[in-house]
């Protein structure tokens, strides 16, 4: 997927004319690219749009008007953007229990290392691969960046509907795993064309 650029964006004035619909878009398209593996751990799939909408949304709320921190959001979100034949998720560990937030973030320590989160299709699996940074020996963020680079024929399992295709998490005492609906299967083809 080709990177954000500045032209991409719309000024502050005319996006927040067109925020709800745009908001409503994005909505129903993360719909699509959302799954629950599990009870705790969540995936939404990125793409150019949902990245777009963050960018935006940030620009929004941080009142940023200097060209410079525009590019500089841009960045951050671009370093988010699914390159080629890979796909790229946000994930979310849901803890809404607050007094129980560090106990079950420290069961999630690690999470982050090895090969915990895959994409499985067939007799084949790809791991994802975790973005740096979002945890360190005692402490775990809820949020993370995931990638995940499918094989030809993983990609071509996705198509066949036939063929089952599983998110899976397994790490310590969590394991879970959840089969990959048709609509994200057509999303993900799509950010792999």
């Amino acid at each position: 997927m080709n990177p954000l650029i500045a032209q991409d964006l719309l000024p502050s004035a005319e996006y927040e004319q067109q925020r709800e619909q745009f908001r409503s878009q994005i909505i129903a398209l993360k719909q699509r690219r959302r799954i629950s593996v599990g009870p705790l751990i969540t995936l939404i799939f990125e793409n150019r749009e949902t990245l777009r909408f963050q960018t935006q949304e940030m620009i929004r709320v941080e009142h940023i008007l200097d060209p410079h921190k525009v590019q500089d959001e841009l960045d951050v979100y671009n370093a988010l953007m699914p390159g080629s034949g890979e796909l790229s998720a946000t994930l979310l560990i849901e803890i809404t229990e607050q007094d129980r937030m560090k106990e079950w973030l420290d069961v999630f320590m690690g999470l982050d290392h090895g090969e915990t989160v895959a994409i499985r299709a067939g007799s084949e699996q790809v791991f994802g691969q975790f973005e740096g940074g979002h945890s360190h020996e005692t402490k775990i963020s809820a949020v993370h960046f995931v990638r995940f680079r499918p094989t030809a024929s993983m990609t071509a399992a996705f198509a066949d509907l036939r063929q089952p295709v599983m998110l899976t998490v397994h790490h310590r005492v969590y394991h879970a795993e959840m089969s990959v609906p048709g609509s994200m299967r057509e999303e993900w083809l799509s950010d792999l064309q």
